[in-house]
């Protein structure tokens, strides 16, 4: 693959001491091979060199909630709560979607994600076609753990989503044995029960039995909106996560989204049992959800990344946004000091690769880890000064997608001056055009 040399950036490496140099990275096929404040030790005639005097370079994002298989219903459900949300827009679009239309919504999406130097995502898409968002994630270079929906209960459910028990595991599984460990481990599989409102029984103890068997991920929502908790209680008389932990769901393999109205029980769940979860603040804002109670978790030890969650409850996939209303949303109940940039840099990147248990591997600027890497150009009215400037505050409070510069993944280029190297953007936009018109149609 070859070996670049990253020269003259400031480093900040996101490992436990913190550290941040000014100097040298050396990328040696896929992974990180050295870093210091001059590095020579390389053949001139075979190194691509990147001056990056100026610069920052950081971790690759890590986004631990997202739905590729919904960007091309960005601005299409605006203005709406979660279970209306999904019963009237959501769910009726997905049932409408079609193999080319499911491709090119995740290629849309992950140009975005890519742009705005996010390498790394856990990805939920939809009932039908998940086959095709696996090939868009393979040919974009993307770092991705994805599964499809399962979704086997629930009366509110179109036709085209609903499946039976059976040939929901079965389909997830044949994925899953496609898909998991493909390109030396870039791609990964989860499970993808939606929620417990649409999942029967069991369908979720299947599932709980098959991660433990292949080891993977889980990866669904919980406690995300009132309504949604008022129907779990109702039908299997437990709160939400209550519930997961009631029938043995819970584990470090489990991850849920949302998690905003918990009580102390389930608080006590996600501690004990090493339950993952993820903060998605501009998607719980935009559906009127609430807010999760990010900064006591944290307290309590609970490891927590963050995500967008989808284009049509926050009509951006910036983690740049995410950062900063993770930053700040928290500050006006718990105080200025709640939430800092660091804190919330480190939910963004090593805690994010946590989340989903990669961090062995991402996360961290370290050697032998893997090159998943942004570089950001922060030499712009609405980043300086920089003389003896915090980095961690000029990348969470200043910074923008605006500022991404170039992007590695599994030592790959793929943004290069802001050009996403491996997605055709013109021949996306028009068929995520296509597509959307015809999904319109169709429903």
């Amino acid at each position: 693959m070859g070996t670049t040399l990253v020269r003259n950036a400031t480093i900040v490496t996101m490992n436990k001491q913190d550290d941040i140099i000014v100097g040298d990275l050396l990328i040696r096929d896929d992974k990180i091979e050295a870093l210091g404040s001059q590095i020579t030790s390389y053949d001139p005639a075979t190194t691509t060199v990147v001056e990056a005097k100026g610069k920052l370079v950081l971790p690759g994002f890590v986004q631990t909630h997202i739905h590729l298989c919904q960007t091309i219903f960005r601005g299409r459900a605006d203005d709406m709560a979660l279970m209306d949300w999904l019963r009237t827009r959501v769910w009726p679009l997905e049932a409408a979607h079609d193999e080319e239309s499911v491709y090119y919504s995740a290629l849309l999406g992950i140009g975005e994600l890519l742009k705005s130097g996010t390498t790394t995502i856990l990805d939920m898409e939809t009932v039908s076609h998940t086959d095709f968002a696996f090939q868009a994630i393979a040919s974009s270079g993307i770092r991705a753990i994805s599964g499809k929906v399962m979704m086997d209960d629930g009366g509110d459910v179109p036709a085209g989503l609903q499946e039976n028990t059976a040939q929901s595991v079965a389909e997830s599984t044949a994925l899953l044995e496609k898909w998991h460990g493909y390109d030396g481990g870039r791609i990964g599989y989860a499970y993808c029960p939606r929620f417990v409102v649409s999942c029967s029984e069991q369908l979720l103890k299947e599932v709980r039995d098959l991660s433990f068997h292949y080891k993977v991920l889980v990866h669904t929502h919980a406690a995300e909106n009132r309504e949604e908790i008022e129907i779990v209680m109702r039908r299997r008389g437990m709160r939400n996560i209550v519930y997961l932990d009631h029938i043995g769901l819970t584990s470090p393999r489990l991850v849920l989204a949302h998690c905003i109205w918990l009580d102390d029980e389930e608080k006590d769940i996600l501690k004990r049992t090493g339950t993952r979860m993820t903060h998605c603040p501009g998607s719980n804002l935009k559906l009127s959800s609430g807010i999760a109670l990010v900064p006591e978790l944290l307290e309590q030890g609970v490891v927590m990344g963050i995500g967008a969650d989808g284009a049509p409850c926050n009509n951006t996939l910036d983690m740049f946004q995410e950062m900063r209303l993770t930053a700040m949303l928290h500050k006006v109940r718990c105080g200025p000091e709640s939430m800092n940039a660091r804190t919330v840099l480190r939910m963004a990147t090593i805690g994010g690769a946590e989340t989903i248990g990669l961090d062995h591997l991402i996360g961290s600027i370290e050697p032998g880890k893997k090159a998943d890497l942004v570089m950001l150009d922060l030499n712009d009215f609405h980043t300086f000064p920089s003389y003896e400037a915090d980095p961690y505050s000029r990348v969470v409070y200043a910074a923008s997608r605006g500022n991404v510069s170039h992007v590695w993944v599994d030592g790959k280029l793929v943004v290069e001056r802001g050009r996403v190297l491996t997605i055709d953007k013109r021949l996306v936009l028009r068929e995520a055009d296509r597509s959307i018109a015809r999904l319109l149609k169709r429903i």
